[in-house]
């Protein structure tokens, strides 16, 4: 199973901006679609974007698109988590994830293969 460690979490003001990494282990890492989901205190886990092997597909959940952006960059096995125009809300634990497609790491047919040990963003006002 690929292992995936994040990093990039941190305390940012409203309206900054932090960018995620999630390193894979995986060497067949263009295979796997990944995917971005964040839990905060209280919560239920929530999807937040998503990226196909390829790049060529993206999905975001409503309360961040136009905010954030996923990427990955498949020769250093990373996918990234851009995030601008911070809000107070998006603070919570971020978790990286990777699955077979978008579908099933967004949460429509979940069926995540993998979790990230998530890392903390902070937003304050």
């Amino acid at each position: 199973q690929v292992q995936l460690v994040e990093s990039g979490g941190g305390l940012v003001q409203a309206g900054g901006s932090l960018r995620l990494s999630c390193a894979a282990s995986e060497r067949t890492f263009s295979d796997y679609a990944m995917a971005w989901w964040r839990q905060a205190p209280g919560k239920e886990r929530e999807f937040v974007a998503a990226i196909s092997g390829s790049a060529g597909t993206t999905y975001y959940d409503n309360s961040v698109k136009g905010r954030f952006t996923i990427s990955r960059d498949n020769d250093k096995n990373t996918v990234y988590l851009q995030m601008n125009s911070l809000k107070p809300e998006d603070t919570a634990l971020y978790y990286c994830a990777a699955g077979d497609t978008v579908a099933a790491v967004s949460g429509t047919s979940r069926d995540i293969d993998s979790w990230g040990q998530g890392t903390q963003v902070t937003v304050s006002s």
